[in-house]
């Protein structure tokens, strides 16, 4: 049972890192919103790609709250409650099965 533990302990150390790494590219991406980036720069391209199918539908259902967008807050608070609440689950279970 020791390796089903094992393998779950893993898998919810990789997610928790790649959740990490993409709160970064949000960041960033709201970062480099507050200045007029070259459009055509890769960096910038890449976040944009990167960020953009998530913060998106987002932006829809919200609107501008005050010309103000709050979209990478609302997907940097889900990140965290996914590492709090799955991440950590997976964790804890695997945890038990060892």
């Amino acid at each position: 049972m020791f390796v089903v533990g094992n393998t779950l302990l893993g898998v919810a150390t990789v997610l928790d890192y790649i959740l990490t790494f993409y709160s970064w590219i949000i960041i960033a991406r709201a970062l480099i919103s507050w200045v007029n980036p070259d459009p055509w720069n890769p960096i910038v391209q890449f976040l944009t790609r990167a960020t953009e199918p998530v913060l998106a539908p987002i932006r829809r259902r919200m609107g501008w709250a005050m010309g103000i967008d709050l979209s990478p807050l609302i997907v940097i608070a889900a990140i965290w409650f996914l590492q709090i609440a799955v991440v950590q689950s997976i964790k804890d279970l695997a945890g038990q099965m060892n």
